[in-house]
């Protein structure tokens, strides 16, 4: 009965199914008994969480990109979901230095190209539009941006997640207001990690990698202090918001769904856990000044979501860590992940229903 039961036999579409945060999610709905449908570009590797779960056996897989208007709208027509979450995305802030444009194209544009196809989609009750806690403007503040601070981004990811937020209340002002329109919303995670994600250039997965290859972990900037959380955590939200609004229609735009605070720590503290729950490894400090800018103090403030949607995060940090790591020991044994990353979920969800959490009931 997670989540009141809503996903039980409904159309809901994906985009970014074949991501690492995508693929969880629509791996958790067809568990809950969806009929889930995914928008998104092929996985890049064939160690992706979206392969190595079989998950493309599970759902209806369409090859689409949300930069194409004229094929995404009709596809979205096509499908007629009855609910939509949209994780689509270039989500490195790495790459964002690298190519700029497709960034902005992809996260800004692909954004309003799903919020058109939304608007001529009857069928379409509720979505979710996942952006990104860089949206907010980051002055390394020590408490947690709510959400009604001010959007910002100096890097070109956060910029594009930032104005990803704009077009999104644009659109629920100027076309989702009245008592028919789709209910929709924008939510924000903290910095993800879990099995499956192989990103270059992102630091859980340049921990294993080192750690399977028994190299010296390279610590660029091990200092930086980031809201850690299991990739099940944020995805609880996004699902109990989604049901909520499926349920009671319009609710208030822009959500967090970070960490407690006691998860919020600095990547080399992240590091000697890892290395401990791994067994062995070690790292050194390479600290860069040449680096390309990112932030080096970030949270979220979850007040909003804790009170009006009683949403909590269920894992200790030592929780988090040792989820992701039993992720990736248990692939370097045997790669077919279907099972083990089904009990993840199911153990997550047992967690969250010992621990009290409503939507978890």
């Amino acid at each position: 009965m997670s989540f009141n039961n809503v996903y039980k036999n409904k159309r809901v579409l994906v985009t970014g199914h074949t991501g690492f945060k995508g693929s969880w999610l629509s791996l958790w709905l067809t568990s809950l008994g969806a009929e889930v449908h995914g928008i998104a570009l092929e996985p890049k590797t064939a160690q992706d969480n979206f392969v190595v779960t079989g998950l493309k056996k599970k759902l209806a897989h369409n090859i689409c990109n949300i930069k194409d208007r004229a094929a995404l709208v009709a596809l979205v027509q096509k499908i007629q979901p009855d609910i939509l979450f949209h994780l689509a995305a270039q989500p490195l802030v790495k790459q964002s230095f690298d190519d700029p444009v497709d960034t902005f194209e992809t996260n800004l544009m692909g954004s309003v190209h799903i919020l058109e196809a939304i608007r001529q989609a009857p069928s379409i009750k509720s979505a979710v539009l996942i952006t990104s806690d860089k949206c907010y403007k980051n002055v390394e503040w020590e408490w947690g941006y709510r959400e009604t601070d001010e959007l910002g981004g100096l890097d070109p990811y956060g910029a594009s997640k930032a104005c990803a937020e704009l077009a999104i209340n644009s659109y629920r002002a100027s076309f989702f207001n009245t008592a028919n329109s789709p209910a929709a919303a924008s939510v924000r995670a903290g910095n993800v990690i879990g099995g499956g994600d192989w990103s270059e250039k992102r630091i859980v997965p340049d921990i294993i990698r080192a750690l399977i290859q028994k190299k010296t972990i390279e610590l660029r900037s091990p200092h930086a202090t980031r809201p850690w959380q299991f990739v099940l955590e944020p995805l609880s939200g996004y699902l109990h918001l989604g049901a909520e609004m499926f349920l009671k229609g319009d609710l208030s735009s822009g959500w967090n769904f970070g960490p407690e605070v006691a998860t919020i720590v600095p990547v080399e503290i992240l590091t000697r856990k890892m290395i401990c729950m791994w067994g062995h490894g070690e790292y050194q400090d390479l600290s860069d000044s040449d680096h390309f800018h990112e932030a080096t103090l970030l949270s979220l403030d979850i007040s909003k979501a804790r009170h009006h949607l009683k949403w909590r995060p269920v894992l200790t940090l030592e929780e988090t860590i040792e989820f992701t790591v039993s992720w990736y020991k248990r692939f370097t044994e045997n790669p077919d992940m279907k099972e083990f990353a089904g009990q993840q979920i199911t153990d997550y969800a047992a967690k969250a229903k010992e621990r009290g959490l409503q939507w978890a009931q």
